[in-house]
């Protein structure tokens, strides 16, 4: 039984396990073997490539490219026309489908609009990869980056606020009033 809604013109091809309340929109292509976890929302002409996992509630926006070697884990948000790459030295003449670099994307980070993320990098729990960004590194969790390469700016909070922190390396969520610490250069949500 189907527990799902997919548009009339999306493809869903052979092997995939949707989960549960998914939504797939207009004109997008789900490729053989892909894991989408429950109460993900798939824009209007996404490509998701063979084999990539999407975890629970990760939201993709229109024009959005998943190469096979990707992992989103839940809660994850991809912005309009981001992408990702899966080899680091393509060529139309050479065959590289067996150097695949793996991509992580952890739980709820949000990738801006326009990024594109190079492959075989880690996105941390949380991050803020800011508009048009391009990532050729790993990212810390809660980290706000930003440009051409991507540089860190500053840190954010589960709700994607900026944090500031005090003298003693605390921090607070202006929204949630959570508690979080900067120590050695990385971030964590102490409440």
């Amino acid at each position: 039984m189907k527990n799902y809604y997919s548009h009339e013109t999306a493809i869903i091809d052979e092997g995939c396990n949707i989960g549960n309340d998914v939504k797939i929109w207009h004109f997008s292509h789900i490729m053989p073997n892909c894991v989408i976890g429950d109460r993900c929302n798939i824009g209007q002409n996404v490509v998701i490539s063979p084999e990539v996992v999407l975890g629970k509630n990760v939201k993709i926006q229109n024009n959005v490219s998943i190469y096979t070697g990707v992992i989103c884990e839940d809660d994850v948000f991809l912005g309009p026309s981001m992408v990702f790459t899966n080899v680091i030295n393509p060529r139309s003449s050479v065959n590289r489908k067996n150097e695949y670099a793996k991509t992580l994307v952890k739980k709820g980070a949000s990738i801006g609009a326009n990024a594109t993320i190079i492959c075989g990098n880690t996105i941390g729990e949380y991050a803020m990869i800011g508009a048009g960004a391009v990532i050729t590194k790993n990212i810390k969790p809660y980290a706000l980056v930003v440009g051409n390469p991507a540089k860190e700016i500053g840190w954010v909070s589960e709700y994607g606020h900026r944090l500031h922190f005090n003298e003693k390396g605390i921090a607070f969520c202006h929204e949630t009033k959570q508690e979080y610490e900067l120590k050695d250069g990385a971030v964590r949500r102490v409440s």
